[in-house]
């Protein structure tokens, strides 16, 4: 007993007063470049330990970013342990040897990537692509901590399950659908004070409002639909199965009513970017954020 409670209360109640978890959008973007947004990248920090989900283009310069804006050392290239990938569409990996690569050899822990089946052959193909790097650095002419430490450690998985569990985050993927591309990911992710759902890139599906529901904060794709009305029979097609519209993504969140929806990989072709946010608010009466680039939550 200490000050009246036993010391496994006191334990509890430790954990979850001072647990704190910060989601950053490090990239909001698609495959259109946009030099406003990078690849897709959401960073989820507990506790000065980032876990970060999809890596495209420009996600280790935002990382950069929001470690200095908003002093989160777990951001800094070398202190990031967890990646987890939705799928293996370039917008969502481009940037992963980027951090793979990115001082490993001053690394202290290996990078760990969770993902889809073909995530151990995309890593295979940055270590050919930097083997003449890599040699020259384990040559012995520079102090290198690990030699191995350019390798990640790769899981794999073509099925949703939970996929990682530290005692204080715990990750758990389910399957969506995206088009010809399988499997895919959404996650969700819950730590000592949040439930966290990343959807990757993913048409209407009912498991979203499943795992959603009560979500503190729901991150999710989205098409506009005045603006995917403008395209071809074509594209209209390709793209509402592999992505959400504003009226489907409102269903989801009045069904999960999680504390924010917060918008992302946004499709919006010639429409102003703004009507994926007026289009969901005119079907949703929640929290409608629409997402930027180093955006904090």
């Amino acid at each position: 007993m200490l000050n009246g409670l036993p010391a496994v209360m006191l334990c509890v109640v430790s954990v979850s007063a001072f647990a704190q978890t910060d989601v950053i959008l490090l990239g909001t973007g698609t495959p259109v470049p946009d030099p406003e947004r990078s690849g897709a990248s959401t960073a989820i920090v507990v506790d000065n330990e980032a876990y970060i989900f999809d890596a495209g283009g420009g996600m280790v310069q935002r990382a950069l970013q929001a470690a200095q804006r908003y002093q989160l050392e777990a951001l800094y290239p070398t202190n990031i342990r967890h990646l987890f990938l939705t799928h293996l569409h370039s917008d969502h990996i481009l940037d992963v040897p980027e951090l793979a690569a990115t001082y490993w050899w001053r690394r202290e822990h290996q990078l760990e990537i969770y993902g889809p089946v073909g995530t151990q052959k995309f890593m295979n193909g940055y270590y050919d692509m930097l083997s003449v790097d890599t040699d020259l650095r384990n040559s012995g002419k520079q102090p290198v901590k690990n030699p191995t430490y350019y390798q990640a450690k790769v899981t794999e998985y073509s099925q949703g399950q939970v996929v990682f569990d530290d005692g204080k985050v715990t990750v758990e993927a389910f399957n969506v659908p995206h088009g010809a591309i399988t499997p895919a990911f959404g996650y969700k992710v819950t730590t000592p004070d949040k439930v966290v759902v990343i959807s990757g890139d993913t048409a209407y599906t009912d498991i979203m409002a499943e795992k959603a529901s009560g979500a503190d904060i729901l991150v999710h794709e989205v098409i506009s639909e005045q603006g995917l009305s403008q395209l071809t029979p074509f594209w209209q097609s390709y793209h509402s199965s592999s992505h959400t519209t504003t009226s489907k993504l409102a269903q989801i969140a009045r069904k999960a009513k999680p504390g924010s929806l917060v918008l992302t990989h946004i499709l919006h072709y010639t429409a102003p970017i703004e009507s994926v946010k007026t289009e969901i608010e005119s079907q949703y009466g929640g929290t409608v954020v629409l997402g930027n680039d180093l955006d904090r939550f």
